[in-house]
């Protein structure tokens, strides 16, 4: 079974990959703590796909649905490289994430920590426990700054 920050490095790799596609650098990874399995994966796709749903969280919440086979992901944990946004924030409550791993924070566009804290909004009928990877923060914001620094150029 892999650690916190093997599963963190996981889906740090995977938003390198979307950064090397030309789409903003978030991975995420949903895993079974249980047995230590990855379960799904994703990356930020929603140029390349067309898809504005496409986030890192979704597209990996929709590969370990369709795994499991059921829309519902009870005691699986979630491992995303930046605060989720609200979209996905209320995706990882539908699906019932019981543990939310989040390396850097979002100031701007991030729903957890910041702006509306969607989990503890009374419209929120499930709330995931949460915690930051602070060991993989700096390396998760760094990828974004540079990502967006050479977009700038």
């Amino acid at each position: 079974m892999m650690s916190v920050e093997q599963y963190m490095e996981r889906a740090m790799e995977l938003a390198r990959q979307a950064a090397d596609a030309g789409e903003v650098p978030v991975g995420a990874v949903v895993v079974d703590p249980r047995t230590g399995d990855i379960l799904g994966e994703g990356r930020n796709g929603p140029i390349a796909s067309h898809d504005p749903t496409a986030h890192a969280e979704i597209v990996a919440i929709r590969a370990a649905a369709a795994r499991v086979g059921n829309y519902r992901l009870p005691g699986l944990d979630l491992y995303v490289t930046l605060e989720p946004c609200a979209m996905c924030a209320g995706a990882i409550s539908f699906a019932r994430i019981h543990r939310l791993y989040i390396a850097a924070l979002d100031e701007k566009g991030g729903a957890v920590m910041h702006g509306p804290n969607f989990f503890e909004q009374p419209i929120c009928h499930w709330r995931p426990e949460v915690y930051q990877c602070t060991a993989h923060a700096a390396d998760s914001a760094l990828l974004l700054k540079d990502f967006f620094r050479s977009r700038r150029r």
